[in-house]
């Protein structure tokens, strides 16, 4: 009897998720998009570095050196610089990760001195990443180094090359530099969407979106009135968290506050907007909590580069970077904070969020508006 009664209770739940296709479709593509996702993002190895060559000898013992970095297939030269100004552009872009050094004089001075200078510059606001290419770098000119010692039948008690390293940004190498802005990047996503998507379910469970259906307010009115309480809040706390930060991490302020608090605005909207969207999209708190968890907690934590780089994703999903908007603010953070540069620098991102935030609070206001008709 009671095995008969388990059935009709098991028969009954079957029915019941069947018609709650929300539900039904997380149970059975979550598991795969997690295989795919992990799989395919979860790597410690770093490949396609962007490097720049600044070859002041510009000689065929120095041409061999820079082929031993294209050759290696850990680095991707993008760029050949000759000007400090230029050098300091690029990094100060994110355009190069990683730029060489290679001194007037360093053929001639091969021959007549035991150790060579060469100059491994590094972008030091993701520590993990500038510890791992610095290794990179070594290992190749102290391969090419034993390479010609080897060839000119040179016995020195040293690698005829002498590495010599400098980071930029972050030369302690110090992981908070690294981890803390992209914390504050997660925490702002992560709590702005939840705290939206829970707001327009909690009218339809109570029943208080009937009316304001007859009220005279129009979609994009609504959403923008549920927006602002939430951004206002969101902002006082997302602040409190970066002083924080600064208080007990070290982390340093070197931009502009004007400009910082402009890249945090255009993102929390971005990110309230996209809990507004799970919110009219769901009928139940429960299932807008756990929609609105992996719209924000996977690809902020996965897919911004905030733990593993872009570069070395494979090609797919680097193209699924590109609409995540946690990706541009780490880029706008990191340099306000860690750079001190201007808004000519980080223009293109905070351009990325102000289009993130419009297209999703259109989306919104548009399934808002087809739910009401």
């Amino acid at each position: 009897m009671i095995g008969f009664r388990a059935i009709a209770v098991g028969r009954k739940e079957f029915r019941q998720i069947a018609r709650d296709r929300l539900t039904l479709g997380i149970l059975l593509l979550v598991p795969a998009f997690f295989l795919l996702l992990f799989g395919y993002a979860l790597s410690w190895d770093i490949r396609h570095v962007a490097i720049a060559v600044d070859d002041r000898d510009r000689t065929e013992r120095s041409r061999a050196l820079v082929s031993a970095f294209a050759a290696s297939g850990y680095f991707d030269q993008v760029a050949l610089i000759d000007s400090p100004a230029q050098l300091t552009r690029l990094m100060d872009r994110n355009v190069v990760r990683a730029v060489l050094v290679i001194p007037v004089g360093f053929a001639n001075d091969l021959q007549r001195s035991d150790e060579v200078p060469v100059q491994i510059l590094l972008n030091g606001d993701n520590a993990n990443t500038a510890t791992t290419v610095m290794g990179y770098a070594t290992s190749i000119v102290q391969a090419e180094s034993a390479r010609w010692a080897s060839e000119h039948g040179r016995q020195a008690p040293a690698p005829p090359f002498l590495v010599e390293s400098r980071i930029w940004y972050n030369p302690q190498l110090r992981s908070a530099l690294f981890l803390v802005p992209g914390l504050i990047a997660y925490i702002a996503m992560i709590t702005a969407v939840i705290s939206t998507a829970l707001s327009i379910v909690r009218e339809k469970e109570r029943g208080t979106i009937e009316q304001i259906r007859m009220a005279p307010l129009d979609a994009f009115s609504f959403i923008v009135g549920k927006t602002l309480p939430y951004l206002l809040i969101s902002l006082v706390a997302e602040l409190a968290i970066i002083l924080l930060a600064m208080l007990l991490f070290g982390l340093p302020m070197r931009g502009s506050w004007s400009l910082l608090l402009l890249a945090l605005s255009l993102y929390l909207v971005g990110a309230l907007g996209l809990g507004l969207l799970v919110s009219s999209i769901a009928e139940s708190q429960q299932v807008a909590f756990q929609v609105a968890v992996l719209a924000s907690f996977l690809p902020t934590l996965m897919l911004s580069g905030f733990i593993f780089p872009i570069a070395s994703m494979p090609t797919f999903l680097q193209f699924i970077t590109y609409i995540v908007p946690a990706r541009y603010f780490l880029i706008a953070l990191r340099g306000i904070m860690l750079k001190g540069v201007g808004l000519g620098v980080v223009w293109m991102d905070l351009g990325a969020l102000v289009a993130y935030a419009l297209l999703i609070l259109m989306l919104a206001s548009v399934r808002l508006r087809r739910q009401w008709n």
